[in-house]
């Protein structure tokens, strides 16, 4: 659903609060076709709603449903890897404010239990309820 180098990029157009073709166009510097087909395929599978914004000439806008809007721990982990292997001494290309308290952030995966920070020699998996014996090794 989101393999392609495309789609996370349009994904994160989409997180960026671009909504109209021609802006998510102009700032990738992708081709209208490609384009036109991740769009086409995220509305498909239910990351983004297609709603008309104009009549004449007819225009669309893109935003992101809950199923999408899922998808924003996943980009900003991306993100910050990003940000500690890539980027230069300037510092990252984009900083993450909270809205609530006007501050950068640098959110983190942490605990839902205990609440405190993990990351991955912090977690074990095990077969969950959904899972046949055969699906985790």
């Amino acid at each position: 659903m989101v393999g392609d180098r495309w789609t996370l990029l349009v994904l994160r157009e989409a997180f960026l609060r671009r909504r109209r073709f021609d802006e998510m166009q102009r700032d990738l510097g992708i081709a209208r076709n490609i384009l036109a087909d991740r769009l086409q395929r995220l509305v498909a599978e239910g990351l983004l709603d297609r709603e008309r914004c104009q009549d004449r000439p007819e225009r669309f806008e893109y935003r992101l449903t809950d199923k999408g809007l899922d998808l924003y721990p996943a980009l900003v982990a991306l993100m910050a890897w990003g940000d500690r292997h890539a980027a230069d001494d300037v510092g990252p290309p984009v900083e993450l404010v909270h809205r609530g308290c006007g501050q950068v952030s640098h959110p983190r995966l942490a605990c839902d239990r205990c609440g405190e920070p993990v990351g991955a020699r912090d977690m074990v998996a095990r077969p969950g309820p959904g899972a046949a014996l055969s699906d985790v090794a």
